[in-house]
């Protein structure tokens, strides 16, 4: 019979609040029970919204805390009965660093990076600021969307003046939320002709906007564990974006990518972790092998927290994320040890087909 130590409190945002789009509840449901499979050898205790008491009825060391009000509330009131906890939540709505927060008030031990370094990496601004001169970053300003229509003007002056900087070649770029998900609401823009006022129905007025050049190349990711100094590349992935109409979507990626650039990666999303105080736990960096710039590899974004490439990379590796995750804050492991055993059994690719989350596993 197994020893629990103290019970950890798990959720994962979604299916906590009783989400309904089976689209979102596919991928979310893969990242729970991938992190409960990781979870095995503690006693969890998991918030899950009623409708959803079924879910884990297969995990005996879980013990479902069933909900129906907002998550937030619950967390509020709830809290502080609990002294570790481990979670799965994304940027959309601040619910990442809120939740971080409530739990870091109620002096809850935590498993995922800080409230200030969610904060810091949810404002893609703050973040390509905090890392400017550190890594390799596409040129990035930041706008406001007006009600007026100056924007427009500001956002053609600048177009004209990066391409003047290389007028031989067409510059393209890309405009996204400061704040945003998954690819959510990226325009690209290939010929300043073709902005309209036809943004402001993807970004109403009011809305802060970030403008890159686009770099022409491959959309990959780095998964790392860290503990808030040490850093530890897992696993290149790549990524696959589905673009229509000039907008783009995440739809799902491949682990491990093979690449010539790997080891470039790896030290671009390295110390690019390194560089923001209190990242921890699971941790995704959003980079780009460009083709011909004059980087090899460029940041794009951090996501300080369970990004869905764990769900595959989990059932490939030969060691338990998560566990190493707590045992390296815990100071139970060192972290040459994990370092040495890790290795990928195979690959895996992870993509959304219509509502479902399709996870293929090929173990060579």
């Amino acid at each position: 019979m197994i020893a629990f130590s103290e019970p950890i409190l798990a959720f994962e945002y979604f299916t906590a609040s009783g989400e309904k789009d089976q689209c979102i509840i596919s991928e979310a449901e893969a990242l729970i029970f991938s992190l409960l499979d990781d979870l095995k050898d503690e006693e969890v205790h998991l918030i899950i919204n009623e409708t959803y008491k079924d879910l884990v009825n297969d995990y005996e060391n879980v013990s479902p805390i069933l909900i129906k009000e907002p998550l937030e509330n619950w967390l509020l009131e709830n809290a502080a009965q609990f002294k570790r906890a481990i979670f799965i939540a994304a940027e959309n709505n601040n619910n990442l660093y809120k939740f971080t927060k409530i739990l870091e008030d109620n002096n809850v031990k935590l498993y995922t990076s800080s409230a200030e370094a969610c904060y810091v990496t949810s404002d893609k601004y703050e973040l390509f600021e905090e890392l400017y001169g550190v890594v390799p970053q596409p040129r990035t300003f930041k706008f406001k969307i007006d009600p007026k229509g100056y924007w427009k003007r500001a956002l053609t002056n600048l177009y004209k003046k990066w391409q003047a900087e290389d007028p031989l070649t067409q510059l393209k770029i890309i405009i996204k939320p400061v704040t945003g998900v998954d690819c959510e609401n990226i325009k690209i823009i290939e010929d300043i002709n073709d902005l309209s006022y036809d943004l402001e129905k993807i970004f109403p007025p009011g809305s802060r906007i970030l403008v890159q050049e686009y770099i022409e190349g491959i959309d990959v990711s780095v998964s790392l564990i860290c503990d808030g100094e040490n850093v530890i590349p897992i696993c290149l992935n790549k990524q696959f974006i589905e673009i229509r109409n000039e907008k783009g979507t995440y739809i799902g990626g491949q682990s491990p990518f093979k690449s010539e650039f790997e080891k470039e990666a790896f030290d671009t999303a390295v110390k690019a972790v390194k560089s923001v105080d209190g990242l921890k736990g699971f941790v995704g960096v959003d980079l780009r092998i460009s083709y011909d710039g004059y980087f090899p590899v460029y940041l794009l974004e951090i996501n300080s927290r369970f990004t869905t490439p764990y769900v595959g990379i989990q059932k490939i590796t030969n060691f338990n994320i998560a566990s190493a995750i707590i045992k390296l804050i815990d100071g139970e492991i060192a972290i040459e040890d994990i370092e040495k055993d890790i290795s990928l059994e195979g690959s895996v690719v992870f993509k959304k087909r219509g509502n479902n989350l399709i996870i293929d596993v090929d173990k060579e």
